[in-house]
């Protein structure tokens, strides 16, 4: 049997941290945003100034012993529409993948006793479970139905993303040959560009041992050359992106990679190199060497180099942009969950 203690403090994503990571790396959705660290960062500035205030209702599951077998990170708000929701702690912009802390073989006792907790115990007036950004072959979201339908709750399920992905083959010459040949045309002909450009073109992976503040600087000022990305990057944004970014950084996983043009940044992407995949999650850009397509050509020498270090999938993350399907992209989704009372 399954019981929930639900905890209040901002304190409860330290505390827990190492039984949390533990469980995390035997989840059934393991992403760098259900990392602690990450979403303390996010709960710190209510992702980023996203959110204006929240009550944290995180949920945490026992089993008879007393062993921790999952983790549902909630915060009680009011949504967009003034409706009393619970969501998940990460919701909405800036998560990519959102998901509970839980094996699979626990999800579906874990999943029942949680919404019966809320039911009985949880935020007083609740009236929706809003939960953003599910993996659509997530665990998660078969047990959250069928629990919720049990209760005759009324359930919605929204696709609202693809998250396009490369598997990695393994070598660089096997991913060029799975691409068509216009793409592969494509990559290489944009390689040959950045070799015979007039100034010197080079690319480089910010080492661990790097004074990494000054790199996350350096990539947050590449992200403001950008109109809509300056609007974005208010003040509880930066603090959110570097909070985040030293977490990541001290967790040993924080990716940031420069392409140089004359010894100049040309572009920038900031990335999470995470259980044996490559994620990509944002970038930003000098204008001034926009002909050679900057990004183009440090995407493809990270392709190359997660190859080469045996990563086995680049994902692209949230969104449908061109560039992630031309050079392979297939697409998943992260589907919302509605669930009124």
């Amino acid at each position: 049997m399954m019981n929930i203690q639900f905890l209040h403090s901002d304190q409860s994503f330290s505390e827990l941290s190492d039984i949390w990571e533990a469980l995390l790396s035997h989840s059934g959705t393991n992403t760098p945003f259900q990392q602690p660290g990450y979403l303390e960062a996010w709960w710190s500035t209510m992702g980023g100034g996203e959110w204006d205030d929240g009550e944290l209702w995180l949920g945490v599951g026992k089993v008879d012993g007393g062993e921790i077998a999952g983790i549902a990170p909630l915060f009680f708000s009011k949504d967009r529409n003034g409706r009393p929701s619970i969501l998940i702690v990460g919701s909405v912009e800036v998560s990519d993948y959102l998901d509970f802390i839980v094996s699979e073989s626990a999800t579906e006792d874990f999943v029942d006793a949680l919404l019966g907790s809320l039911d009985v115990e949880g935020p007083e007036g609740w009236e929706v479970l809003d939960l953003y950004n599910l993996p659509e072959e997530s665990s998660t979201v078969q047990a959250l139905q069928r629990s919720a339908e049990k209760r005759g709750w009324r359930v919605e399920k929204e696709r609202i993303s693809p998250v396009p992905f490369v598997a990695l083959a393994d070598s660089w010459d096997a991913y060029l040959q799975a691409l068509n040949s216009k793409k592969r045309k494509e990559v290489k002909r944009k390689l040959r560009r950045a070799e015979e450009y007039p100034a010197r073109v080079r690319w480089r992976i910010v080492d661990g041992d790097s004074l990494i503040e000054p790199e996350i600087d350096l990539f947050l000022g590449l992200m403001q050359n950008d109109s809509e990305k300056r609007a974005f990057l208010t003040d509880r944004m930066l603090e959110f992106f570097r909070r985040f970014s030293l977490t990541a950084h001290e967790r040993g996983w924080l990716q940031l990679a420069f392409l140089e043009v004359g010894g100049e940044p040309a572009f920038g992407y900031l990335n999470f190199d995470y259980e044996g995949k490559l994620w990509i999650y944002n970038s930003g850009f000098n204008p001034s060497h926009y002909e050679l397509s900057p990004g183009w050509v440090l995407m493809a020498h990270l392709i190359g180099w997660a190859i080469d270090h045996g990563r086995t999938e680049v994902d692209f993350l949230r969104g449908d942009e061109d560039y992630k399907y031309r050079l392979g992209g297939v697409d998943r989704h992260i589907v919302r969950l509605t669930i009124e009372r």
